[in-house]
């Protein structure tokens, strides 16, 4: 998880003085009335908000940008400064760790293997929901066996090329059906700022456990906490039994 649909307003950035940073009146009133701006023009001026939204997030020091939702109700968080865009020339996703043959993707590998498709509700831990949200991509499950995993495995770790995010699953939750390696998400190709070009997607669990910007599948003999687990949010996610939520669950 990253910038864009996760708990990061949970973490509240110091400013260089120690003291949280403050946000212009000006800038809240302004950011509102995109967000108006953006519902009564319809698609294209949406896509657009998403955009600055997106971008924004990125260089955000207050969270402020976390308070704004962008298409279909999405809020944009960052954990990490900036994020350089990744595309079809330098994207890769390598498999590693505890297994018989690692592996580096390209975006026309990961392409080129059959694709599942998902339609779920997302829920944050902080508590919007995305109905019926549709995600395309690579069932996990296909890349580990491609890989060979080794006995002594466990779990899997998930890193990012934000160099900031990470998450983990246990090897038979990387396994089921309804967690992807998603290269599209409304069935458009993820954009940079809902992680692409490719994020992890754990349908049935809370969103930030679906990474954004996934660069790193590594075996492990067990269950390294996230990003997140490491600032108090629960390591096994299940959307309405955990983090003390009792949301209804999205599969």
């Amino acid at each position: 998880m990253d910038p864009e649909e996760e708990p990061a307003a949970a973490e509240e950035r110091p400013a260089a003085d120690g003291r949280g940073a403050s946000v212009g009146r000006r800038i809240v009133l302004g950011m509102l009335g995109l967000g108006a701006a953006g519902i009564a023009a319809g698609p294209y001026l949406q896509d657009r908000l998403d955009s600055v939204l997106g971008a924004a997030a990125e260089k955000d020091p207050t969270g402020v940008t976390g308070l704004f939702p962008g298409s279909g109700g999405f809020r944009y968080y960052s954990v990490a400064s900036s994020v350089a865009h990744r595309g079809e020339r330098d994207y890769r996703l390598t498999v590693g760790g505890l297994v018989e043959r690692p592996a580096a993707y390209t975006l026309a590998e990961l392409r080129a293997q059959p694709q599942d498709r998902l339609v779920r509700d997302v829920q944050c831990v902080t508590g919007w929901r995305v109905p019926g949200t549709p995600f395309e991509g690579v069932r996990l499950s296909r890349l580990l066996d491609a890989a060979g995993v080794r006995p002594e495995a466990t779990a899997v770790r998930f890193t990012c090329f934000d160099g900031t995010y990470s998450e983990s699953l246990t090897l038979e939750q990387a396994r089921r059906a309804d967690v992807l390696v998603a290269l599209r998400m409304q069935d458009k190709p993820l954009t940079h700022a809902h992680g692409g070009p490719a994020r992890l997607y754990a349908a049935p669990m809370y969103f930030y456990k679906s990474a954004k910007w996934l660069s790193g599948i590594e075996l492990t003999r067990a269950v390294r906490p996230g990003y997140w687990e490491l600032r108090g949010y629960d390591v096994d996610a299940w959307v309405g039994r955990s983090n003390g939520r009792d949301d209804a669950p999205t599969a």
